[in-house]
């Protein structure tokens, strides 16, 4: 994937400003963030900081991952890949490597292994696969989005065969920008509770990160330290599986639960009723 450093963003961000036959203001022509760091600031965070952040040679518009986000589709995700013998052999191997983290999760939240281990399984496989993208700069794309311009020039950049309709973008857009602006903030603050560099965190193309792909929001809220280092750190084995029991146990996970009522607060971690249905069934072959 392609990178583009923050002194050809002004020239890529002019160039689609001129195709879309527009008049491009110094501020979101010479860079896209402009906005988004003044509403930063206003909201508290220290204006060095935000500046240092947005001037690191790390920070991008992120078209190409961001515009993935528009045209997801859960119908055309295969689930059926994860219940495949495989894959539930990997997944058994998972639960015994890490059979002490698992114990201490179920103990301490009451979410047995075998939910634990399917959630990961179906997030990162394991944890092998977390995405690639810098979540700073993910979610700084999408914020920007509320700049009227911002979002023509975008819309400009994505592909044709790969748009949805314009007047789906703009409702999507509006959405999403004041969506990603919340996740923003909440990835800001967690990553400066932890003493993590926000610019080495990588995750999908929605801003999901870790072994669990806890949103921002979700991590600041309920991920958890479950390795007692003292820290939590969602690329941790240990930390992300104690969180994925949290967060449920948050949901009302209890043990004793119905299937049906374990079904609805799998959807509370990821709406989507075949999501739902497979980790429950990799569940049921790892026996919990």
């Amino acid at each position: 994937m392609i990178r583009l450093r923050p002194a050809y963003i002004a020239v890529v961000f002019l160039f689609c400003l001129s195709l879309a036959g527009m008049d491009p203001s110094p501020a979101s022509a010479d860079n896209p963030f402009s906005g988004l760091t003044h509403r930063l600031v206003t909201e508290g965070f220290a204006s060095e900081r935000i500046q240092a952040l947005y001037e690191d040679p790390g920070s991008i518009f992120e078209t190409e991952g961001v515009a993935l986000f528009f045209v997801h589709s859960e119908a055309r995700l295969n689930y059926g890949q994860f219940a495949v013998p495989e894959a539930i052999e990997r997944a058994r191997q998972y639960m015994a490597r890490h059979h002490e983290a698992l114990t201490a999760a179920e103990a301490a939240h009451g979410v047995p292994s075998g939910v634990i281990t399917g959630i990961l399984l179906v997030e990162t496989r394991l944890g092998t696969y977390t995405g690639n993208l810098r979540v700073f700069s993910t979610l700084s794309t999408m914020a920007a989005l509320s700049d009227p311009e911002v979002r023509r020039a975008f819309w400009q950049q994505i592909p044709p065969e790969r748009r949805i309709s314009p007047d789906r973008f703009a409702a999507k857009a509006d959405a999403k920008s004041a969506w990603a602006f919340e996740e923003l903030k909440a990835f800001l603050r967690f990553t400066d509770r932890e003493g993590i560099d926000p610019m080495t965190v990588t995750g999908s193309y929605a801003g999901a990160m870790g072994f669990c792909q806890f949103m921002p929001s979700n991590a600041l809220r309920l991920a958890v330290d479950g390795d007692g280092d003292g820290r939590v750190d969602l690329f941790s084995h240990a930390d992300a599986i104690a969180s994925v029991g949290n967060y449920l146990r948050h949901h009302r996970w209890r043990p004793g639960l119905t299937r049906d009522e374990r079904y609805r607060v799998i959807l509370r971690y990821n709406y989507s009723k075949p999501y739902a249905e497979t980790v429950l069934t990799i569940a049921d072959r790892l026996g919990g």
